[in-house]
This record gives C-alpha cells, structure tokens and sequence, in this order.
C-alpha cells in the first residue's frame, strides 16, 4: 500500500496542546522532518567533501603526515557514520536522535566549523583579503564549507518547527503506549 493510500488514525489529544491533530505513528514524516533528513544528509556530503579536499591537499603538498591523515580520517568517518544513522533515527521519529544531531552537530560540529574563519576575522583579516588570495581549491572548499552550515542549520531549525514537534510527541506517545501494553 503506497504511503498516500495508508489508512490514517485519529489519536485522543488530550495531552497535547496543539489544535492541529496528530495521527498514527506509522504516518510519514511531515514534509519538515523529512527537509530536515535531506539537509542533514547534504551536510554529510558537504563534510565528507571537504575531507576528500582536505586529505588531498595535505597528500599533494606533503604538509601532512600520513599518521595526521589516518587520524584525521579516524575521527571524521566514525562522525559522518553516526550522523547519518542519527538522521534515519530523527526521520523515524526518535526524539533523543533530534537532540543528539543538536547537541552534537549542531552544537559541537558548528563551532569546529566556525573557529578558524571567527579567529581570522578576530585577528583583523577580512573576507576580501581572504578572497583574493584563496587558490581554487580553497574557493571549492569555502563554498562546500556554507553549504555544510547551512544545510545544519536549516536542518535544525526544521526539525523543531510545530509540525515537527508534534510528530515527535506522537512517537514519543505511541512508544509509551505500546510500553503499557506490554
């Protein structure tokens, strides 16, 4: 049975204060939870991106050791493994994954992020002096680099709108529920 064609359920909303009426929790993710998995796949792209770039230049001008590269890789791929599983996680409805991706990567990955261009800019550069003398691959690696933030942080501002919320309660509810019942 397609998902448009499933049967949908009312569920008592005694205990939810949003008029809208929450439904089933076999329903789909609402369109913003869904935008927000997209986007936070985006961002794994975006970053595992950046680290075929990152990798390559460290190879191609020897300024890195391969022990720094391997640990480097190390840290990062475990990272990108345990966001996507994060996301699955969310777009199924489990709330502790939506706090984890916002702790963890929203929180913590946005300041790793953040820190060298916030320091640049600290210590006086600009962003026109930076642009005129970022090479080509520092251009490729900016651009991956807003895509990345701005995939995380539309990813988390989705995944906590009304729609959103209120679709995470009911799984919360239904899983409570179904507790009870055994």
């Amino acid at each position: 049975m397609s998902r448009s064609a499933q049967p949908v359920h009312s569920v008592d909303q005694s205990h939810t204060p949003d008029a809208a009426p929450l439904v089933s929790a076999s329903q789909a993710p609402p369109g913003p939870v869904r935008a927000a998995f997209a986007l936070w796949i985006t961002a794994v792209a975006a970053g595992a991106f950046e680290t075929v770039l990152a990798v390559g230049r460290l190879a191609a001008d020897g300024s890195g050791s391969a022990a720094e590269i391997v640990g480097g890789l190390a840290v990062r791929l475990p990272v990108f493994a345990v966001a996507l599983l994060l996301a699955v996680r969310m777009r199924r409805g489990q709330g502790w994954a939506r706090i984890l991706l916002t702790l963890g990567l929203g929180v913590v990955g946005m300041a790793s992020m953040v820190v060298e261009p916030v320091r640049a800019l600290a210590e006086g550069r600009t962003l026109g002096t930076a642009l005129a003398e970022a090479e080509a691959l520092d251009l490729v690696f900016g651009a991956s680099r807003v895509v990345h933030v701005v995939a995380v942080l539309s990813a988390l501002a989705l995944m906590f709108l009304p729609t959103a919320n209120r679709y995470f309660r009911l799984h919360r509810v239904h899983r409570t529920s179904v507790a009870d019942l055994c």
